[in-house]
């Protein structure tokens, strides 16, 4: 049974909420949610939350976008995030989490809740058996393929208000990777992209989802998943 945030005192309020959507949501609906969830969060009537869905396809430009990096402008929607970063994809068979936590009590470090973002989805992957990397000047996390190739297989962008942090991570689990060709991804030009199935792990969405929330904890610590699971449809 789902027990309403406002019913929940300070004492049995959960650390945080899980949200899961099946049906692809509308970027402009996610971002709404995500303005009203952050300003909850920094009033202190709702706790934090890890939001795991799809969108449609479309493309999306960070603050730091070049123009020149959209390379089929009338492919797909274009949204301006409000997010660091250049332009990404999202669509179909792409796992976005959008994370809206309180960096307040965990340290006020941006920097530090970006590696953890990290962590995160390397642990994610792991379970998998996908060795997922760092790159020096490049965002996201990275897989070597051989004689030098290394593709893309998630992507990181953040934005932090008083310090509440929202946008997040998207991890390509089975997206058509052809998509990302409207594009120069994150703006680098000189490398590819991949996804789970691309590499051999036909794996489902609720499968890399189990793998996310466990992979949470890990690296969250107290932040345990295992708050209230919020209904689709309630921010």
């Amino acid at each position: 049974m789902t027990i309403p945030i406002s019913s929940l005192s300070e004492q049995t309020r959960p650390s945080i909420d899980w949200r899961i959507d099946d049906a692809p949501v509308a970027y402009p609906d996610a971002l709404a949610v995500m303005e009203d969830r952050v300003a909850a969060i920094r009033a202190g009537t709702a706790p934090d939350l890890v939001w795991l869905l799809e969108h449609p396809p479309l493309y999306t430009a960070g603050t730091s976008a070049n123009p020149a990096d959209l390379l089929a402008p009338d492919r797909f929607p274009v949204h301006a995030a409000g997010r660091g970063g250049q332009y990404t994809y999202h669509g179909p068979g792409q796992r976005v989490g959008y994370v809206m936590l309180d960096l307040i009590p965990r340290g006020r470090d941006v920097r530090r809740h970006v590696h953890r973002l990290e962590d995160w989805l390397i642990r994610t992957l792991d379970a998998f058996g996908v060795r997922a990397e760092r790159r020096a000047g490049r965002v996201g996390l990275w897989v070597p393929r051989g004689g030098g190739r290394e593709d893309k297989i998630a992507a990181i962008g953040v934005r932090v208000r008083r310090w509440v942090t929202f946008h997040g991570v998207s991890l390509n689990v089975d997206p058509d990777l052809e998509h990302f060709s409207g594009i120069v991804p994150c703006g680098i030009r000189a490398h590819g992209v991949t996804s789970l199935w691309d590499l051999g792990h036909a794996v489902s969405m609720a499968e890399v989802d189990t793998a996310l929330r466990e992979a949470f904890s890990g690296v969250f610590g107290r932040d345990q998943p295992g708050g209230t699971p919020c209904p689709p449809g309630r921010p």
